[in-house]
């Protein structure tokens, strides 16, 4: 047995939680002294939510503000509201936080929705309601897209979504069983974990400067239902891990994160791609999912699950039948290799290779901050409303790189790096 098992493997519950909120705001967030911070969280993760408060505090925080949202709350409006309602968002509220993030507030999301909140709800009605709170949060949202402040994700387990994911499980082992998988996903079992996080940043960093290095054009994937090529944008970058934001502050977005993304060209995809894990999307379960793409756009799509949230969704604007990510995970993750669905894109998407529909990344592009949109969209960056992964990776999965003269190279075989 290690060292670091003898010294982690007795820890409570309650050591781990403040483990996890401080590898949230130390090794994620970045979080400066003096900054103030904007959190989103449901009532189910309040301990964690006091927990990384606290931490924020100790590091400086001159103010922290949380947004909590109730799933009981979501279903009164579906099932109560007049019709029109589902054409509104708290455009005040999204002001607000666009706002805080222009005057220098970092922001972290605790994840750990019901991933099937909403499944039984009418799809017309979920689908207006994620349109309209995708235009009220788009100015904020832009601001992150395009790594102008230092921001975050973390989760944290929910009896809804332990119910979820263990199903066979009494409630109470359920919980136990998803926060234990959240702790060793994020890391906070090793001996110090914020040294734990910086290590594997380091290892993310030196793979997307090796695909850097290959300036490949294009990738063409083949597996079980899926033979498409993917074009990658004029003057693409590779990110992996952490990165410094538009207001100088090193954060890493995603924890966990097992992946290397980059911005693929909007005009550029062609041929079949199949999901090979469920999408939970606004609550709502999306499973099955085969598109086909021609010069980038999705011109049929069908789910076995969800099929009118996915045409919903595709239909949001011209932009969501368009590409706006692509990341490289191998199968052996940690994530992948716990065997476990979580029902949840935060870690799902790293545990398998995976695209984005909609809104790219301007930062994985070169000077990409800098340009306007016209510039973006002649780059081949797209734009929407929306920015939605799903998971298209597997054990089956091959990939090659394919170079400006056209000749292929393998990068993954049987999902593994090449």
């Amino acid at each position: 047995m290690t060292t670091a098992a003898v010294a982690t493997e007795h820890l409570t519950h309650e050591q781990k939680l403040d483990r996890l909120a401080e590898v949230a705001i130390r090794a994620g967030l970045g979080l400066e002294r003096g900054q103030e911070l904007v959190m989103t969280a449901s009532l189910d993760a309040l301990p964690l939510v006091r927990r990384i408060t606290e931490h924020a505090y100790r590091a400086g925080a001159s103010l922290v503000t949380t947004l909590f949202s109730d799933d009981e709350s979501t279903l009164m409006r579906y099932r109560f509201a007049p019709d029109e309602s589902f054409d509104r968002a708290a455009a005040w509220l999204y002001d607000g936080m666009g706002a805080a993030f222009k005057s220098g507030a970092a922001r972290l999301a605790v994840a750990g929705a019901n991933p099937s909140l909403l499944s039984n709800e009418d799809p017309e009605k979920v689908g207006r309601a994620n349109r309209a709170v995708s235009q009220a949060y788009r100015p904020a949202l832009e601001l992150i897209t395009r790594h102008e402040i230092n921001w975050t994700i973390v989760a944290s387990a929910t009896p809804a979504w332990a119910a979820a994911v263990f199903p066979d499980d009494a409630p109470e082992t359920a919980l136990e069983k998803l926060w234990n998988a959240i702790f060793k996903a994020s890391r906070v079992d090793a001996e110090d974990p914020v040294a734990t996080w910086k290590t594997h940043d380091a290892t993310l960093h030196k793979r997307a400067e090796y695909l850097n290095n290959k300036r490949y054009a294009a990738l063409q994937y083949r597996g079980p239902g899926t033979d498409f090529k993917l074009g990658l944008s004029d003057g693409h970058l590779w990110l992996g891990g952490g990165t410094t934001a538009g207001n100088g502050l090193y954060c890493i977005p995603n924890m966990p994160t097992e992946e290397v993304f980059t911005t693929p060209h909007k005009d550029r995809t062609d041929g079949v791609v199949t999901a090979t894990k469920p999408l939970s999307h606004q609550g709502t379960m999306i499973e099955g999912i085969q598109v086909r793409f021609e010069k980038g756009r999705i011109v049929d799509a069908k789910a076995t699950k969800g099929q009118e949230v996915l045409q919903k969704l595709l239909d949001t604007d011209e932009g969501a039948r368009r590409l706006g990510e692509v990341a490289l995970v191998p199968h052996s993750s940690p994530i992948a290799s716990s065997g476990l669905l979580f029902l949840n894109t935060l870690f799902d998407e790293n545990a398998a290779c995976h695209i984005a529909l909609g809104q790219a990344y301007s930062s994985c592009l070169k000077d990409g901050d800098k340009l306007t949109p016209e510039q973006l969209a002649a780059r081949g960056a797209n734009s929407s409303l929306i920015h939605v992964d799903w998971m298209i990776g597997s054990d089956k999965l091959d990939i090659d790189g394919i170079t400006a003269s056209g000749a292929a190279e393998p990068l993954m075989r049987q999902g593994e790096w090449a």
